[in-house]
């Protein structure tokens, strides 16, 4: 067997092969086939980072129970839960270990830069539980602490699913994302009551910021329902109405939220909903569960597809010894190319779903790039979702630095704006963004 030679072309006197069109249709496919083994290391990451992003959030919880009844509640549990954060964090290092760092471009300097910084705060962890056991941390103080480690690990989440390079992955990425990120609110909202019940009195503050939770939490759920797949969203759908716990956090929501500040409430109430908290939030864990496993199984699939396309292209390659090679342009096909639409264009929809090894090179140029053009235009889509809520988030940022404002207030404002102006809250928070490049140096900022 010998790989054909399509045609030979001349200089200096010298006759060169030259490859066929084929030849790049098969390097296209095995780049891609590279992208998707990334893809698919990526992807086992976010998966070990939503094991251990559940267990910092159960141990914030539990680091306010501590600090809020000044030590005389939550050491026995946060002593037995130690172990299980540790070993998310040895399965982490061991994925981190395996995997590879040849991802190039832009989006793998993202990737890799956020990794980074979330292994920063994972070895700054055994310092920021010694201040807290020493109790030299307001509940307020730890849980901004642990919120900035878990959203150091969100990050690389958000890169991976920014970094996809097939329209399917991408999606489930993008709706894994924005459930681990409602999940978090979640756990913060735990954070929260337990901090509340357990210092026994009711916060103006704390009831602001927790409203502001629980309307997050909603809109982060209802980005996830909408790039989630039938299946995972049904299961998520199914458990919210066979929660028996939700009906004790909305029963302790409303005790806590609109008693008048200042007022008592009954510590005894902590443990009732730290406990139907913690269900929730492991249940929740359940539908990541379910994400990563179905992330494993579309990158298993692409991967085998992409595979037994390179076999059948490999194939056509492959010529009997002795057949001539055919002249540039005499073949039966080779008019077809000033026939047909070029790629990127309109073109019949009946191509099939694979190449076959009777169809002509043209046939194959064009379903590949058909292919690729409807892949971007859904990588696009969910990348605009992603770049939508950063956006939105360096806005809220912003407006908390320069006008001294809470999370909620910022929030709020950007959507009372777009509101007001018939705008949309992206367009109000470039908006942001854009003015603060024409602020002086310092203004806003605290001493």
């Amino acid at each position: 067997m010998k790989c054909a030679v399509r045609f030979r072309y001349q200089h200096d006197n010298k006759h060169y092969p030259m490859k066929t069109p084929l030849h790049y249709l098969v390097a296209a496919r095995q780049n891609e086939i590279a992208e998707l083994e990334q893809l698919g290391s990526a992807c086992a990451l976010v998966s070990r980072m939503s094991q251990l992003i559940h267990a910092l959030q159960k141990e914030r919880g539990l680091s306010n129970i501590f600090l809020a009844s000044e030590g005389s509640q939550g050491r026995e549990e946060l002593d037995q839960h130690q172990p299980w954060v540790q070993q998310a964090i040895t399965e982490l290092s061991a994925t981190l270990e395996a995997f590879s760092l040849g991802l190039s471009g832009a989006h793998g300097a993202r990737l890799f830069s956020a990794i980074a910084y979330a292994l920063q705060g994972v070895e700054a962890l055994p310092l920021l539980r010694a201040h807290r056991d020493g109790q030299r941390l307001t509940p307020e103080e730890s849980t901004q602490a642990y919120m900035r480690l878990v959203a150091g690990c969100l990050t690389v989440v958000f890169e991976a699913a920014d970094s996809a390079c097939d329209p399917d992955i991408s999606r489930t990425l993008v709706a894994m994302f924005h459930f681990m990120q409602g999940k978090e609110l979640t756990g913060q909202e735990r954070a929260a009551g337990a901090a509340a019940f357990a210092s026994g009195v009711c916060s103006a503050a704390r009831q602001h910021h927790w409203l502001h939770l629980i309307e997050s939490q909603d809109k982060c759920f209802q980005v996830f329902a909408d790039f989630a797949s039938p299946a995972v969203a049904a299961c998520w759908q199914t458990q919210n109405q066979s929660c028996a716990d939700m009906a004790v956090i909305e029963r302790l929501r409303r005790i806590a939220c609109t008693s008048p500040p200042g007022s008592t409430l009954d510590w005894a109430l902590n443990s009732v909903w730290f406990e139907a908290c913690s269900l929730r939030l492991d249940a929740m864990h359940q539908i990541e569960a379910l994400l990563a496993q179905e992330l494993e199984s579309l990158c298993d699939q692409k991967l085998a597809l992409a595979r037994t396309s390179l076999s059948q292209q490999l194939q056509r390659l492959q010529l009997p010894d002795g057949m001539p090679d055919p002249a540039p342009g005499q073949s039966a096909d080779g008019m077809q190319f000033f026939n047909e639409p070029a790629p990127g264009m309109p073109w019949p929809m009946d191509l099939g779903c694979g190449p076959q090894l009777g169809r002509s090179i043209l046939s194959l140029v064009q379903e590949q790039a058909q292919r690729l053009q409807l892949m971007q235009t859904e990588i696009d889509k969910a990348r605009t979702s992603l770049k939508e809520r950063k956006t939105i988030e360096q806005a809220k940022g912003v407006l908390m630095s320069y006008r001294q404002m809470s999370e909620s207030d910022a929030y709020k404002l950007i959507r009372q704006t777009a509101m007001n102006q018939n705008r949309r809250m992206l367009d109000v928070a470039e908006a942001v963004l854009a003015t603060v490049e024409l602020l002086p140096a310092g203004v806003g900022t605290k001493a």
